[in-house]
C-alpha cells in the first residue's frame, strides 16, 4: 500500500523540480542578458569617449540639425503666444446713440457682463473719450475750438480669453448690434484670420523643415555607424566563427548611435538655451519700450527632455538601420 503512494509523490516532487528548474534558467537568462546590456552600454560610451574628436564633430552635426528646428518650433511658439496677447487685447468698440439714457447705457452694460463670451467692459464718456484723442492725436488747440463734444459714448468689450476666436467675436458682435441703442460695432476680424492662418503655414513648414533634418540625422548617424562596422570588420567575423548570433553582434553599434542621438541632443539643447538666454534680455528691453509683457520663452523641463529622448531615438534609428543593411554582409567562409 505504502508503494503506490510513494509513486505519485515522486512524480508530484519532479515536476516542481523540473518548474522550479524552468523558472531559474529563464531568470538566469534574464539576468545574463539584462547584464550584458549595461556592460555593451557602458563599453560603447566608452568606445566613443576613446576617439573624442570624432565623437564631438558627430555630436555637433547632430546638435546642428535639431537645433534649427528646435528654434523655430521656439520661434513659433513664441509667436502664438505674442499673437494670442495681442488678439486677446484687442477690445471691442461698441459706440452708443448720442440720445441713449444713462439707465440704458447700464443695463446694457450689465447684459453684456452677464454673457459668457465677455470678460469685462468698460464704458467710455464723451468727455473721456475727447480728452484721450485731444492727448494722443496732437490736435490739442484745434480740439478746443469745437462747440460741441462729437463724440458718443463707447463700451469697451474684452471677449473672454478662451472664447477669442473669429467665430465667436463675430456672433457677438452680431448679438450687440441688435440692442436698440446701439449704432455700430467695431472689431477688425480680418487680421485675427490671417494671423492663425499665417501661425498655422508656420506650423507646416517647421514640421517639414524637421522631418528633412531628422532625415539629414539618420543619414549622419547611420553613415558613422556604417564606418565604425567597416572598421571592426574582423573583430565581427571572429565573433561570427565562435557563434556569437547577429543580435550580439548588433548590440553595441546600436548603443554607439542612441549615444550619438542622446549626446546631439544635449548639446542640442545647451546651444539653444544659451542663444534664447543671450536674446531675452534685448528682446524684453524692446517689449518694455511697446509697453507689451511679452517676454522670450524658451523650452520648458519637458520640452527638453523631449528633445534629448528624441534625439536618443532618431540615433538608435540610424544605426539600426546601418546594422540591418550591413552586418548581414559580413559573414564568415
Amino acid at each position: 500500500m505504502s508503494t503506490p503512494k510513494a509513486a505519485p509523490r515522486t512524480r508530484r516532487s519532479s515536476k516542481k523540480d523540473g518548474a522550479s528548474q524552468s523558472k531559474t534558467l529563464r531568470r538566469d537568462r534574464f539576468q545574463a542578458w539584462f547584464v550584458h546590456h549595461q556592460i555593451t552600454a557602458v563599453e560603447s560610451l566608452l568606445r566613443l569617449l576613446s576617439t573624442p574628436l570624432q565623437s564631438i564633430m558627430t555630436w555637433l552635426v547632430v546638435a546642428i540639425a535639431l537645433v534649427l528646428p528646435a528654434t523655430l518650433y521656439v520661434g513659433l511658439d513664441n509667436a502664438q503666444q505674442m499673437g494670442a496677447g495681442v488678439e486677446n487685447t484687442g477690445k471691442m468698440s461698441v459706440f452708443i446713440n448720442r440720445k441713449a439714457r444713462d439707465s440704458a447705457i447700464q443695463g446694457l452694460s450689465k447684459r453684456l457682463l452677464s454673457k459668457p463670451e465677455v470678460a469685462r467692459v468698460r464704458l467710455i464718456s464723451p468727455s473721456e473719450a475727447l480728452a484721450e484723442f485731444q492727448l494722443r492725436s496732437g490736435f490739442g488747440s484745434i480740439i478746443e475750438h469745437l462747440d460741441s463734444n462729437p463724440l458718443p459714448t463707447v463700451l469697451l468689450v474684452e471677449p473672454m480669453l478662451e472664447n477669442a476666436d473669429t467665430g465667436t467675436l463675430a456672433q457677438l458682435q452680431k448679438n450687440i448690434l441688435k440692442e436698440a441703442i446701439v449704432e455700430d460695432v467695431s472689431i477688425d476680424l480680418q487680421w485675427v484670420e490671417r494671423l492663425n492662418y499665417i501661425l498655422v503655414l508656420a506650423q507646416r513648414l517647421v514640421m517639414a523643415l524637421a522631418l528633412l533634418l531628422v532625415l539629414g540625422v539618420l543619414l549622419v548617424v547611420g553613415n558613422t555607424i556604417r564606418l565604425a562596422i567597416e572598421g571592426r570588420r574582423d573583430e565581427i567575423l571572429v565573433v561570427k566563427l565562435v557563434g556569437g548570433t547577429n543580435a550580439f553582434v548588433r548590440r553595441p553599434f546600436l548603443y554607439a548611435g542612441l549615444w550619438y542621438g542622446l549626446g546631439g541632443g544635449v548639446l542640442a539643447a545647451l546651444i539653444l538655451s544659451a542663444g534664447l538666454a543671450w536674446l531675452a534680455g534685448p528682446i524684453g528691453h524692446l517689449a518694455d519700450l511697446y509697453q507689451s509683457e511679452f517676454r522670450l520663452r524658451g523650452l520648458d523641463w519637458n520640452s527638453s527632455v523631449s528633445l534629448i529622448l528624441g534625439a536618443g531615438l532618431v540615433g538608435l534609428s540610424g544605426a539600426w538601420l546601418a546594422v540591418g543593411r550591413h552586418l548581414g554582409q559580413i559573414e564568415p567562409k
